[in-house]
């Protein structure tokens, strides 16, 4: 014992309290090994699921009974409902709870009693696993598209193995394939594919590796549900594929692989592109790229039509002809304006010639009118007042002139 759990000093008079002697017996369950591990098989009694999610319940044979413990974490992975009298499986370990000074068990993994040997190994381990996180999906590993090189866990020797190349020769012929070989059935095979998983995984250009056997029974087959093989494949970093036996076979590896193919051959699939299809979808990229560089180049086309019409407009020669146009335009308009003007202006004149024609006294004589001055100043008369008798007067008329003396004035009243 260390120095910890060096309790019951027989030396030491001061009595022990409580808490101190339950701590101690905690702690030496804590040191037993055997205790964090361990298996029991019993029945249950007093099952109580509490409104946490925890689990209560005994276990109990004819002898004894064991208080346990299922935390709501763990409980939800169960894949059936304990209930009282049912006789179960559990793995887990014991330790104290001291606020009640009792010893329990807290479970890990609970499966039904009463299945065949290898299923309920099968089942027992798988929840074990599943309790350490070796399946969750989150862990899972993309498989590339495209593979360079594929790592292969196999006998060289099974079929599986002939069918995976055919596939991959016929598929996607491309890839290097690296064979990792390794007995896959027998008690000795387990170190064996353990062994051929981290080979592969010390290389740092396998892009997938491929874990594959043909079928057999669940005998042939249970070196793959081996806890090391699949702790193997969970901790690969390389992307697996699995593919083991048939399709409605199921090995452990299937579940901690980041996909799991039915046969060998649907691994082979999953693992690669079909290379007919990467070459139906390069034509369709070609035809799909020669349309658009057809559409790209029609619009610069369109675009460079565009930009020399805008050019043309803008260059200097075409402002050039754009003005003499516009000169010869001005100057049309001009004389036009010039001759409208002209016409008018002819057509006031003879307008004004036709009034000062009308308005001539020459003219106004030929209709018997006469222009009447005085002799002495020529002064135009219009008046009688202007004119006193005596007064020398001239008559023009049409002809010639009148002289004449007034004799008389005589005003119209």
């Amino acid at each position: 014992m260390s120095e910890q759990l060096s309790l019951f000093n027989p030396e030491e008079q001061r009595p022990q309290t409580v808490s101190e002697v339950t701590r101690y017996i905690r702690q030496l369950f804590e040191r037993d090994l055997k205790m964090q591990a361990v298996w029991i098989e019993g029945e249950v009694s007093n099952y109580k699921r509490a409104a946490s999610g925890h689990l209560y319940f005994s276990l109990k044979d004819e002898d004894a009974q064991l208080k346990c413990v299922m935390w709501r974490t763990t409980a939800v992975r169960l894949v059936f409902e304990p209930a009282h009298g049912d006789r179960v499986i559990v793995w887990g370990s014991i330790n104290v709870y001291e606020p009640q000074g009792v010893y329990q068990m807290y479970v890990e993994v609970m499966q039904p009693a009463g299945i065949g040997d290898l299923n309920r190994q099968f089942e027992l381990l798988k929840s074990k696993l599943a309790a350490d996180g070796l399946f969750d999906e989150e862990k899972k590993k993309p498989i590339p598209a495209f593979p360079r090189k594929i790592g292969i866990v196999t006998s060289p020797d099974a079929a599986g193995f002939r069918d995976v190349l055919n596939i991959l020769s016929r598929r996607y012929p491309v890839a290097e394939i690296i064979l990792s070989p390794t007995q896959v059935q027998g008690d000795t095979a387990p170190p064996l594919i353990v062994r051929a998983i981290e080979n592969l995984n010390q290389r740092s250009d396998i892009d997938v590796m491929l874990i594959v056997r043909g079928g057999g029974s669940l005998e042939d087959l249970w070196c793959f549900n081996d806890e090391r093989v699949v702790r193997a494949v969970a901790a690969s970093k390389i992307p697996t594929v699995t593919g083991v036996g048939h399709e409605i076979d199921f090995t452990l590896v299937d579940f901690a692989a980041d996909v799991r193919a039915p046969t060998p051959s649907a691994a082979a699939e999953i693992a690669t592109p079909n290379s007919e299809d990467i070459l139906y979808d390069v034509r369709d990229y070609q035809k799909r790229m020669a349309s658009a560089v057809d559409t790209l180049l029609e619009g610069c086309r369109d675009t460079l039509e565009g930009q020399k019409r805008t050019l043309r407009l803008l260059s200097p020669q075409n402002q050039i002809n754009r003005l003499r146009q516009q000169m010869d335009d001005l100057s049309t308009r001009s004389a036009n304006a010039a001759r409208v003007l002209t016409r008018q202006q002819r057509q006031e004149l003879a307008a004004l010639q036709k009034r000062l024609e009308a308005a001539n006294p020459e003219n106004i004589l030929k209709r018997g009118y006469a222009i009447v001055t005085r002799a002495g100043d020529g002064l135009r008369m219009n008046s009688v007042q202007q004119a006193a008798p005596g007064t020398g007067i001239v008559v023009k008329l049409q002809d010639g002139n009148l002289n004449a003396v007034v004799k008389e004035r005589k005003t119209d009243e």
